[in-house]
């Protein structure tokens, strides 16, 4: 444009083209710019955007981080938090206002994802997510276990080896997912949620060590909430021991390797004949130590004055003693009988060729059933099939055209209407008779009724 006093008028804007060229040349001359500063006046809109001013000691500059942007945070931003935004400087056109599109944010002094987990720690502790009072005590003797982690991964490996080692009866059910990754997190609810769903007794949730970047995915408030939801105790077995997720505090027990999660599972056969020894080792010596307080009783009562002419009660009731002291060693023997004969049930059923033997047996009724339905469908098709023919015929004998396939004749007059009478028509009328191949354009010569009926 010339400029003014060149000897030309110079052009006249309207606001809309002086606030254009503005922002076209603002846009053109800054490119993608990277500032610091504190938030303030923070709006988090209904439509998903973030309004807020950028500040620091001298300036401030207004600030919008549109939703398909903020999404991608993994922090939560707010007033008085000091920021590193990288954006575009921009005119908004409607108030002219200068101001900073938003593409990248994260936080100053403290990395992003640190910082989103001590926020959603501090906010799901506050709802008592993590509260001692709502952890579930793991099954004493687990008939099944769900195993939610990657089915290619190390931690699988080790948690079935451990399984194998100390438990070979227990049943083990993987669903598999991603632990890794943009959705892995929600693969990792949808495998909490189908082994749920399949009935077993205790859930695994593990994935081995890594970065916080790579274990992220167990941070995300989701699959806290789908371990918290589930209807069975849910163990975590991720990372290494100085690793710690939301998942393993929104857990009912955390174990600090994937193997040591298999181990908290599962007891092994020995340790379970163990608890049986000791539980009997504790009932003996109880009994023992109450009929030994029971005679220590006796014995003083026996020696006090006042009894002295009352031995024969004493008699009876050391007597009776005894007798009491019979029956305890028999019950405690047929009880220690009892504990024996169960442990053996027990190590029967987590016997693998038990559990092959029924297996097979399952399969074999499983095979039966199947031919049964597939011989009740055939007879099924073949009798729908038959019936269908019956009616198929049933209509073709009633359908009009097979009756004037006998050499009957339909006759219509103009008006298309059916004639039924032979006074419905004169002599000269034009009528339509109808074959079963065609139709005759017919003219009435003569009309001849019936001779009426003698009295």
């Amino acid at each position: 444009m010339p400029a003014p006093g060149a000897g030309m008028v110079p052009a006249i804007w309207t606001v809309s083209e002086a606030v254009a060229r503005a922002r076209a040349a603002l846009e053109d001359g800054f490119g993608s710019v990277r500032i610091s500063g504190e938030i303030s006046r923070f709006v988090h809109h209904a439509s998903g955007h973030m309004y807020f001013t950028l500040k620091d000691g001298q300036a401030a500059i207004s600030a919008v981080l549109f939703r398909g942007e903020n999404l991608r945070l993994r922090f939560r931003p707010g007033d008085g938090m000091d920021v590193l935004c990288r954006g575009r400087l921009t005119l908004y056109e409607a108030r002219g206002q200068f101001q900073l599109v938003i593409t990248e944010m994260e936080p100053l002094g403290v990395g992003s994802l640190h910082l989103a987990f001590e926020q959603l720690k501090a906010r799901l502790a506050g709802e008592g997510l993590f509260d001692a009072a709502r952890k579930r005590a793991l099954p004493a003797l687990p008939r099944s276990v769900g195993i939610a982690t990657s089915a290619t991964g190390a931690a699988v490996r080790d948690i079935l080896r451990v399984l194998e080692r100390r438990a070979p009866g227990l049943r083990a059910v993987i669903a598999s997912c991603r632990v890794q990754g943009e959705g892995a997190a929600g693969e990792i609810v949808e495998a909490i949620q189908r082994l749920d769903r399949h009935g077993v007794d205790v859930i695994v949730v593990a994935r081995g060590g890594g970065s916080l970047e790579d274990l992220w995915a167990f941070n995300e408030e989701i699959v806290a909430r789908a371990i918290v939801a589930a209807s069975v105790p849910v163990v975590t077995g991720i990372g290494h021991e100085i690793d710690l997720t939301i998942a393993d505090l929104a857990a009912d027990l955390r174990a600090p390797t994937p193997s040591a999660a298999a181990e908290m599972v599962a007891d092994s056969e020995q340790e379970i004949l163990e608890r049986l020894a000791g539980s009997r080792r504790r009932l003996a010596a109880a009994a023992r130590l109450a009929l030994l307080r029971r005679r220590e009783r006796v014995g003083r009562l026996r020696h006090h004055p006042g009894l002295t002419r009352t031995a024969r009660r004493l008699e009876g009731a050391s007597q009776r003693l005894d007798d009491l002291g019979a029956r305890l060693r028999r019950a405690l023997e047929s009880r220690t009988r009892d504990a024996r004969r169960r442990t053996e049930r027990l190590a029967d059923r987590l016997a693998p060729r038990s559990l092959r033997d029924r297996l097979r047996q399952r399969r074999e009724q499983l095979r039966a059933e199947r031919l049964r339905l597939a011989a009740a469908s055939r007879a099924g098709v073949l009798a729908r099939g038959s019936a269908l023919r019956r009616l198929a015929d049933l209509l073709d004998s009633l359908s009009p055209l097979t009756v004037l396939g006998r050499g009957y004749a339909l006759c219509r007059d103009t008006g298309g209407r059916v004639v039924r009478r032979a006074d419905a028509v004169k002599p000269g009328d034009a009528v339509a008779v109808r074959v079963a191949h065609g139709e005759l354009d017919c003219r009435v010569q003569r009309v001849l009724l019936p001779a009426p009926e003698e009295g």
